[in-house]
């Protein structure tokens, strides 16, 4: 039986934070120019609050600088770490995958459970129609 262990983490925003540092500028100062407080700010550098597309063109402009030299995805990593996944106890595989392939991947699963399930029903009627006209 393979073992899973999931793991949902916010992505810290490097590139933001690097250049922020550059500059010489403090969280405040940003968050000044974002309007909202000082801790709503640090939420989104360190990923927890999403950054809107204004927010990343304002930050761009402050920072001077082009807003792709900055901007990182909102989307949360899902870690899946499988253990012993090919039958082997000495192996480990782990993947990484963004959070909404994990739930569109999810969601999928979901219908073809349900599908199973009704098409079960429906094989276990036919059977017993066949059994009765025998």
């Amino acid at each position: 039986m393979t073992l899973r262990k999931i793991l949902y983490v916010m992505i810290k925003k490097n590139k933001l934070i690097e250049a922020r540092n550059k500059r010489g500028y403090s969280q405040d100062y940003l968050a000044g120019a974002l309007d909202i407080d000082v801790s709503n700010y640090s939420r989104k550098e360190n990923g927890k609050i999403n950054i809107s597309r204004n927010e990343w063109k304002i930050l761009a402009e402050k920072l001077e600088i082009p807003m792709e030299d900055i901007y990182e995805s909102d989307e949360s990593m899902i870690f899946i770490f499988n253990d012993n996944s090919s039958g082997n106890g000495n192996i480990v595989t782990n993947y990484t995958i963004p959070q909404s392939i994990w739930e569109t991947q999810k969601k999928y699963i979901e219908r073809l459970e349900e599908e199973n399930r009704s098409l079960k029903v429906e094989t276990g009627v036919l059977k017993e129609r066949l059994n009765q006209t025998k």
